[in-house]
């Protein structure tokens, strides 16, 4: 993972998103304060689609769900922890069990704001959505891979959620809607996802082993995994996700179900929780997703 560049996931979004409600008469923007500033030129133009609730993110995500009902497309957005984790219920409720669609979008990552502290980290998020069913995820991992993703989501009327982050690989390397392989080898597969592929790149060099990315984790794509492994000499398989550890190892296990192999999965860590502060680089080096954290597991694991 790398710094952030000039032009972000986020204001990405928020152009992308603004430029659609321009010929889109359904789309509305629910927001509880975050970028609310990003979205004023668009309030401007259409006041009564871009909505700010304020420091209530229940309700917005309730008025989110009664929009969906209206048959508008909300664009439901703020940090990750006060859409997904606080809200939780009324994502449950107002929206799947009504079965209504919305787009969800969050910034913040796992831990893009440490300085923040505890409350503003969610690496559990994509957890969470694989108890309910019907959700598309997408990790992007570069601002560029932003719109491919966004634009066909505010045209549906399905269910989505876009995590964002202000960390970001050097260049996109989504190729489409599956894996993208990224580097083919012989001794296993790297599942890299979002904004982990540079780190995995530099992690794997020199290590004959295939590498995939995905922006897209939720469909999985089970059968871009089987075809890589039908390519390698041992059916082992690295999961390397930029949020809780082990997040996706049921579907590589699905995918997999007429494949003896093992599986090793790095992420956030589940064991402990990181109540220092530090860097976004030094929580990475804490929980081994960082070059060398992944080398050496990678290393070890593949023999």
């Amino acid at each position: 993972m790398t710094s952030t560049t000039t032009t972000t996931m986020r204001e990405v979004f928020a152009q992308t998103v603004s430029e659609a409600m321009d010929t889109d008469p359904r789309i509305a923007v629910v927001l509880a304060e975050i970028s609310r500033d990003a979205f004023a030129p668009t309030a401007a133009r259409h006041p009564d689609r871009v909505i700010n609730v304020g420091i209530r993110e229940q309700l917005m995500v309730s008025v989110g769900g009664g929009l969906a009902l209206s048959g508008m497309r909300p664009v439901v957005h703020t940090y990750g922890p006060f859409l997904v984790e606080r809200p939780f219920e009324q994502i449950k409720l107002d929206l799947g069990h009504q079965d209504v669609g919305a787009v969800l979008v969050s910034i913040g990552g796992s831990y893009d704001d440490p300085v923040w502290g505890r409350t503003h980290q969610v690496p559990g998020d994509v957890a969470l959505f694989d108890t309910l069913p019907g959700w598309t995820v997408h990790t992007p991992g570069h601002p560029a891979e932003v719109p491919a993703l966004l634009e066909p989501a505010l045209a549906g009327d399905d269910l989505v959620y876009l995590r964002l982050s202000t960390r970001t690989n050097t260049r996109p390397y989504a190729g489409g809607p599956g894996f993208t392989t990224l580097r083919r080898g012989r001794r296993g597969v790297v599942l890299a996802v979002g904004t982990t592929a540079d780190a995995v790149l530099a992690g794997t060099e020199g290590q004959d082993v295939t590498v995939l990315y995905a922006a897209t984790v939720r469909p999985f794509d089970g059968a871009g995994l089987r075809a890589a492994i039908e390519q390698v000499d041992r059916p082992d398989v690295v999961l390397v996700e930029p949020y809780l550890r082990g997040t996706s190892a049921l579907p590589v296990s699905d995918a997999l179900r007429r494949q003896p192999h093992r599986l090793l999965s790095l992420g956030v860590s589940r064991d402990s929780e990181v109540r220092a502060y530090g860097t976004p680089e030094q929580h990475d080096v804490l929980h081994g997703l960082d070059a060398g954290g992944i080398a050496k597991a990678v290393r070890e694991f593949l023999g």
